[in-house]
């Protein structure tokens, strides 16, 4: 063995490793590559770039979860809000559409009004008797127990949002929740009845100028003449945009229409052949203490179950884009199922809608058949452009097809005034709306929202269309228009009332009418029947006050002429004769099947005032406490330092019997206008 280790070492020694030859190397290496190429000249070759991706997503979670975490961790959190803001953005439509109506709170046992819940779906002009199987109304019952949430009745904002809603099959189940519903809507309150404050649009709302009545001088000026006016939108606006903490612009503030949206217990005539009474008191003024308020009180006579006739109604239904929010369509349809709730099995009930073009979507149905009814007001959603005059002129046909010569046939317009299809000059409106009333059919205005409310063309169309307007900001509001006082809005006892008050200018020698500046009429439009005036309804009350300065008493806002007139000379003659008077009221009417008109005649005499305002009734206190918050909202010179504490004392001192809590609400109006240093002045 050591033998060959010691040939081998020795062969080592002489044979050295030859020197590397790169000539060889490279022959090799090319030999290798060639046999390389040969053997996979067909074989596939691989993703090299998905290797590459690879690569760049293990850099890329190096980079994010390793050594670079603190560093992009800002990046991390900023994409993940952007998630956020976005889902609650997408989200937010749905939850408006479902949440409850804000307010629904428990309230006294007297508030009897039914809330069905609503919701929204789709514009469709496709009749609705293929949405759903006939459904027999539910059976009243005395009185409801608490009952779980799903059966609750609490009224919805929210359905579908798809395609038209087909009811289930006819149980006992629906019947229970719609009996649950009314017992419920007992027990909304109104104290809860604020909604929730969030930011709206401002400077579209459109206002009509509003010149504010001046001091008349009775020696050349002694009679004034107006037409009574039962509108009470102004209130509500006002009350809306003061609980979303801005002050209402002064061409929303309208005195006349703040006064009459309470309920005032005036004493009722006896029969409806004379529908109404005047009631006159002349008392000090608390804001002016040179000059005395002469209050007139109308009250209509309330018509019974009995005496109410059939009512044909057609709702029309503004489902446009720019109705597509919370205060606006869900609002709206809750509304509507209030005012079907109030309706006999016999009265008729149409809908029509309007957004890009107009539609039926209900048929005149009877009231009794609510399932139909109530299903179409469900189906509704907003979308497109406001074709409101094509609505408006289809609602017309609609009414006069059903015509009922004997009932109620009115057009109620729900909407926020935002007409931009058609129709969208005022006098065009005015002027169709005129002849179409000709016909029979009436118009009343339901208004909704803010932002782009158009009261100008609201008020117009109501005027022209022997109705009322209204402006629903809440479901209690909705309440007292379309439930609590559903007779006054749609039952009229008597039409184009008109008052002419002429003053003595022996006893007064200047005068002022507050409010009622929209509905002044010339003094021979007072015995001329051709003129249009105001409605009231069954049950209705109307005030007007006037601001008289007596004759002697120093305080005169306008100075005598020079060189004197002709009524200087009868002043001793008049105050001979009628020197304890301080006016004559005459109210000119039509009843509602007539065209001639009545005459009711009051004087005014000193028997009729008071020496002290603590004195006077209740309700003639309280109103005079609206009128005077109504002229200092508006800015007016002649409340002087008539504070806003003044006020609210007044008011508190003449609240009276608050049946439904809109005293008490109001007041708490007065608290927040005196804030109003806090609040942001709502842009014109």
């Amino acid at each position: 063995m050591d033998k060959d280790l010691d040939e081998l070492q020795q062969l080592w020694r002489d044979n050295p490793t030859p020197r590397p030859d790169l000539d060889t190397k490279k022959r090799i290496i090319s030999n290798a590559l060639d046999e390389f190429e040969q053997k996979n000249a067909e074989a596939r070759q691989g993703l090299p770039t998905l290797r590459r991706l690879m690569n760049k997503l293990r850099n890329f979670y190096a980079a994010i979860i390793g050594e670079n975490i603190m560093t992009h961790a800002r990046y991390l959190v900023g994409v993940l809000c952007l998630m956020l803001i976005a889902v609650s953005f997408l989200w937010n439509p749905y939850v408006m559409r479902h949440v409850p109506l804000p307010g629904l709170a428990s309230a006294p046992p007297e508030m009897l009004a039914s809330s069905p819940p609503s919701g929204t779906g789709r514009n469709d002009s496709a009749s609705i008797d293929q949405l759903a199987p006939p459904v027999s109304p539910p059976a009243m019952v005395a009185s409801a127990a608490p009952e779980t949430k799903a059966e609750s009745g609490q009224p919805q904002i929210g359905g579908n949002s798809g395609g038209l809603a087909v009811p289930a099959a006819p149980s006992t189940a629906p019947a229970k929740i719609r009996t649950a519903e009314m017992a419920a809507s007992q027990r909304i309150g109104i104290a809860q009845d604020i909604s929730e404050p969030y930011y709206q649009d401002q400077g579209h709302d459109k206002f009509g100028d509003l010149k504010i009545n001046g001091v008349k001088m009775t020696a050349s000026d002694p009679v004034s003449t107006f037409s009574i006016d039962v509108d009470t939108a102004s209130y509500s606006f006002v009350r809306a945009a003061l609980n979303n903490n801005v002050m209402p612009q002064k061409n929303a503030v309208r005195v006349e229409e703040m006064i009459n949206y309470f309920p005032y217990d005036y004493k009722a005539p006896s029969s409806k052949s004379e529908p109404f009474k005047a009631h006159v008191a002349v008392y000090p003024n608390p804001w002016n203490a040179k000059t005395k308020l002469m209050h007139i009180g109308i009250k209509g006579y309330e018509l019974n179950s009995d005496e109410k006739p059939k009512s044909n109604l057609v709702f029309l239904i503004d489902t446009s884009g720019s109705m597509d929010d919370p205060n606006k369509l869900p609002l709206l349809i809750n509304s509507m199922k209030m005012l079907v709730g109030t309706l006999k099995p016999d009265d008729s009930i149409a809908i029509v809608t309007y957004a890009g073009s107009a539609g039926t979507v209900l048929p005149p149905t009877k009231a009794s058949d609510k399932a139909k009814i109530m299903a179409a007001l469900d189906n509704l959603d907003a979308g497109g452009s406001t074709a409101g005059a094509e609505g408006i002129r289809q609602a017309y046909q609609l009414a006069k097809s059903n015509f009922d010569k004997n009932g109620v046939n009115r057009v109620i317009l729900a909407t926020d005034g935002d007409f931009n299809v058609g129709i969208n000059n005022t006098n065009e409106l005015k002027s169709y709306i005129e002849r179409e009333r000709q016909s029979g059919v009436s118009l009343s205005v339901l208004g909704f929202g803010r932002g782009n409310y158009n009261d100008e063309l609201m008020q117009a169309l109501a005027q022209n269309g022997n109705g009322n307007a209204a402006y629903i900001d809440t479901i209690n509001e909705a309440r007292k228009a379309l439930v609590n006082e559903a007779g006054s809005t749609l039952f009229t006892i008597a039409k184009d009332v008109k008052i002419q008050v002429e003053f003595n200018p022996a006893t007064v020698s200047e005068y002022r009418l507050i409010g009622y500046e929209t509905r002044l009429l010339n003094r021979e439009d007072f015995n001329n029947d051709k003129v249009d005036a105001g409605e009231i309804g069954s049950g209705h009350s109307v005030t007007a006050i006037y601001e008289i300065t007596p004759a002697g008493s120093n305080a005169d806002r306008i100075d005598p002429l020079r060189y004197g007139n002709e009524a200087e000379v009868d002043k001793a003659q008049i105050a001979s004769r009628m020197g304890d008077e301080y006016a004559f009221v005459k109210i000119r009417y039509k009843l509602p099947n007539e065209d001639g008109s009545k005459l009711i005649t009051t004087p005014v005499d000193k028997n009729l005032e008071f020496s002290s305002i603590d004195q006077v009734p209740a309700d003639v206190r309280f109103s005079t406490a609206v009128a005077a918050f109504g002229q200092k909202l508006h800015g007016d010179q002649y409340v002087g330092d008539f504070e806003y504490d003044d006020i609210a004392t007044l008011a508190e001192k003449s609240k009276g019997t608050d049946k439904f809590g809109y005293r008490a609400e109001f007041i708490n109006l007065i608290q927040m206008a005196k804030n109003a240093a806090n609040l942001e002045v709502l842009k014109k």
